[in-house]
């Protein structure tokens, strides 16, 4: 076994190729004790429970402090929470999610890199509402807000990380094709956003809308250099057929390319999370399916094509799409050595062998 196969063992993924990051979405799961996170972090294990689908789940997390672990592990890692609260409110006051950021920034080392979410505030057209009851959506007075976007998210952001803001991911919710914008729309309203905004990092929008994905579209991304999210995601295209549809092309003016592997298609965030709890080990119904094996061989060739256009290739695992999310960065990273191995490119530097 060479010392590369012997870093995935290790669950360590920071020497692969320079132009791979490898990193998850979120990081405080109890279930990486022993993986990711050393066995002293069990006493400090916090519980919380949670309602979701109708059932009841034990939640077990490690603090934010255990982070300077996880990048002993990984290249990157992925915030999320920011999607759900901005960080700064609108008379400017910091809001809970700027102190946690901060306490991330404080413990993090200083070469870390996080790639973080917008606020749904203003990238959702409809938002979430009716807490435990039955929920309905409303429409979203503050969608595509530039003011809210800059000043509640992206400064404050930039002001805590300090350089290790490698990029923003921009999620749109699914919508209906019968009730959502038509793709012309769509474009034409975040044409007139991004064409207004100074970002001072890259921003790689993830649009969950299968009919949307339509070619005006990517050139949209493309004139504006903005990336585009190839996501493993319950109700899109398998990543194979996205490349297709961004007619085989990177739009992204940072050239960094990002692939999100999330959910099983066709399942729902509910059995997906049902079926990956604890997040501790793999799960055969989400990992061993022919769509695993296919979302592992996307994400490779996805990999080799940045690499071989001098695109950095960021790799975001989730415990849903595996029941671990470390184990799927394990799985992916062995089988993009194997490539490696084929066509004769070593491992860490990126240059053929001599």
């Amino acid at each position: 076994m060479t010392a590369a196969y012997e870093d995935i063992e290790r669950f360590d993924f920071r020497h692969l190729h320079p132009g791979l990051l490898f990193g998850t979405a979120s990081d405080r799961y109890a279930g990486w004790i022993g993986q990711i996170y050393a066995d002293a972090w069990s006493s400090q294990v916090r519980k919380r429970s949670r309602r979701l689908g109708g059932k009841s789940y034990e939640e077990r997390t490690v603090p934010v402090a255990s982070v300077e672990e996880y990048f002993e592990h990984f290249d990157v890692l992925e915030i999320d929470y920011t999607f759900y609260r901005t960080l700064r409110g609108a008379a400017g006051a910091p809001s809970n999610n700027y102190f946690v950021l901060q306490q991330y920034a404080e413990a993090a080392p200083d070469d870390a890199q996080f790639l973080i979410k917008a606020p749904q505030e203003v990238t959702a057209r409809s938002l979430r509402r009716g807490g435990s009851g039955k929920p309905h959506y409303e429409e979203n007075p503050e969608y595509l807000n530039a003011r809210i976007f800059r000043e509640g998210f992206l400064e404050p952001a930039l002001e805590i990380l300090d350089g290790r803001l490698s990029g923003i991911i921009f999620e749109q919710e699914y919508q209906r094709k019968t009730s959502g914008p038509d793709p012309e729309t769509n474009i034409a309203e975040l044409d007139a956003f991004f064409g207004g905004l100074r970002a001072e990092v890259p921003i790689h929008l993830e649009l969950r809308s299968p009919h949307l994905l339509v070619p005006p579209y990517f050139d949209f991304l493309e004139a504006h250099g903005l990336g585009f999210v190839f996501s493993h995601w319950s109700w899109l295209p398998p990543i194979r057929h996205q490349w297709r549809m961004a007619a085989e092309r990177f739009t992204a003016r940072g050239r960094h390319v990002v692939c999100r592997l999330l959910t099983p298609l066709k399942m729902p965030y509910e059995k997906a999370y049902g079926l990956a709890h604890p997040f501790d080990k793999p799960v055969a119904e989400l990992s061993e399916t022919e769509q695993a094996k296919n979302m592992v061989l996307d994400t490779t060739a996805l990999s080799m094509q940045a690499l071989k256009r001098d695109y950095a290739a960021i790799i975001i695992s989730n415990n849903r799409a595996w029941g671990n999310a470390p184990s799927l960065a394990q799985k992916v990273a062995a089988r993009i050595l194997e490539e490696f191995d084929r066509e004769g490119i070593a491992p860490g530097t990126g240059q053929a062998r001599p």
